[in-house]
């Protein structure tokens, strides 16, 4: 089963701030020590909003949006893109989160990530080929 943890925005990675090298560390210690548990599949930290652009499909039309976006509850910071057994394994690593310094007040979302087993017939026959051709995991 595959997971993605996502660090939600706040004010301070909405301002571009970098983390402290203590946060860096511990991060890195975190994800270190995870991925001797979890296989660690990928994850990043995302720009500033303002560095982005939103696309929007009204009426079906696209309508590109320039950054910054306002509502910091709703965007993402970061994210871990793991695979594990089930959710309590997920979960068991989510609560281990660094919440040092500037990270002590952060929002996690966990999710799981659909597989095309998930979809039932959806994917099937020519369809579940064009799939797998498309999706490239190593």
């Amino acid at each position: 089963m595959r997971f993605m943890l996502i660090r939600r925005a706040d004010e301070a990675t909405e301002a571009g701030v970098m983390p402290s090298r203590e946060l860096a560390q511990a991060m890195m210690d975190y994800h270190e020590e995870m991925g001797r548990h979890l296989k660690i599949l990928g994850g990043d930290g995302l720009h500033p909003s303002r560095r982005g652009k939103r696309v929007t499909f009204p009426n079906g039309k696209p309508v590109v949006t320039d950054g910054p976006f306002t509502e910091t509850k709703e965007l993402i910071a970061g994210y871990t893109l793991v695979e594990a057994k089930d959710w309590d394994e997920v979960m068991e690593w989510a609560v281990r989160w660094p919440c040092i310094a500037e990270e002590a007040g952060c929002t996690l979302e966990v999710r799981q990530v659909y597989e095309l087993e998930d979809f039932g017939d959806v994917f099937t026959g020519d369809l579940r080929e064009q799939a797998e051709r498309v999706i490239t995991r190593e």
